[in-house]
């Protein structure tokens, strides 16, 4: 695009008229909020916040620096070692974002002889690490385990490092990945099994383990298993976690681990707080799976056409094909009190526009009961 004002003006009438245009909006309270990430509802969380006002009297608001300068301090320290026993890893590494944590981890183990293998639909910070590695890539068609292992079998005998790239949970259709297939694929072709749990860890599994819990998959299936704190565990931040000699080696190589300033202090003592009561409060991971199942049961009574998702997890797509009228079924849903963002393009492929509806510990029955009643208005 040329350096024209009229160029960007004729771009963003573009996007408006194929109602492609995204908009902020400042959100308050007064709607019943349905697609938040705050799955667990920790985010208010008494204990969570009074970790964070703690830790923000004793150390401040700030880390200050990097964490090799002087931003690495006790409070981190304690939540790696704390989200090292959670995932039952050796040592765990905490990253500013989880998009860092992704486009960190590619960066650090691909170089531009190495090959990866990820699926169509990952998130896009494992698409943009994959790019910015100037390793080749290839994708896989959504979920197919056997045209992953079909890409790593195919690759020339010289390509020494091959990752295998995948969602633990897809956070735009709320299905699985097929983990104990790529885990098997990968083994197979000598790959790298980098896994992506953020819509997994804290809900998924018996003890909310996530996508590794669930299918019994161990450090050995899964070496490099990356999270974020933002959704179920309600904070902000992220991290990876595998053995010893991993962490190590990211903390030498990964660029967006090394050259970005630590993560407040004060968020690393309320992210402990809400990972210690993720665990001591196992109804919420109960209370929330129940909201999925009544409203997983409602669904295709309204809207047969839609894919029914799959159980376990917090994310129920309605898809409306086209994007004015999933922007039209998000207007009327917030005029009966309901926030539901519509998703399009590019977030989701072209003819798939959706309400992406999530559920939470936070509501209450009878909110989900109200929302099930205008979804069916709405149909």
């Amino acid at each position: 695009m040329q350096h024209d004002p009229a160029a960007l003006k004729s771009a963003l009438a573009d996007l408006e008229q194929r109602h492609l245009r995204r908009t902020r909006r400042v959100v308050h309270e007064g709607l019943v909020n349905f697609c938040s990430n705050d799955y667990l509802g920790l985010a208010k969380h008494p204990a969570v916040v009074k970790a964070f006002q703690d830790a923000a009297t004793k150390y401040g608001v700030g880390s200050g620096a990097s964490h090799l300068v002087t931003g690495h301090g006790p409070e981190h320290e304690a939540l790696e070692a704390a989200l090292a026993a959670f995932t039952g890893r050796e040592k765990a590494l905490v990253f500013s974002t989880g998009y860092m944590a992704n486009m960190g981890v590619i960066g650090a183990l691909a170089d531009q002889n190495a090959a990866l293998v990820s699926d169509k639909l990952n998130h896009a910070s494992l698409i943009d690490g994959c790019r910015l590695s100037g390793a080749r890539s290839l994708r896989y068609r959504h979920a197919d385990a056997e045209h992953a292992s079909e890409l790593l079998s195919a690759l020339d005998a010289a390509v020494d490092t091959r990752l295998l790239i995948s969602d633990g949970v897809f956070s735009m259709d709320g299905d699985l990945a097929p983990l104990p297939e790529l885990a098997r694929a990968a083994r197979q072709t000598g790959a790298w099994l980098v896994v992506d749990d953020a819509h997994g860890l804290g809900v998924v599994g018996a003890t909310g383990r996530g996508t590794c819990e669930h299918f019994g998959l161990t450090a050995g299936d899964v070496p490099v298993l990356i999270g974020t704190f933002g959704k179920a565990f309600g904070t902000f931040g992220a991290f990876v976690a595998g053995d010893a000699d991993l962490i190590e080696y990211l903390i030498q190589k990964s660029r967006t681990y090394i050259y970005t300033t630590a993560l407040p202090p004060a968020l690393a003592a309320a992210t402990r707080a809400a990972l210690e009561v993720s665990q001591r409060e196992s109804w919420r991971r109960e209370k929330v799976l129940g909201h999925v199942q009544k409203l997983r049961r409602a669904l295709p009574q309204f809207f047969p056409e839609t894919r029914e998702p799959p159980p376990g997890t917090t994310i129920l797509p309605v898809v409306m094909g086209e994007s004015r009228r999933a922007l039209a079924a998000s207007r009327e849903l917030e005029n009966k009190g309901f926030l539901v963002t519509a998703i399009r393009p590019p977030t989701v492929p072209a003819g798939t526009a959706r309400l992406r509806i999530t559920l939470s510990a936070a509501h209450e029955e009878s909110q989900v009961d109200a929302l099930i009643d205008a979804l069916g208005e709405l149909a």
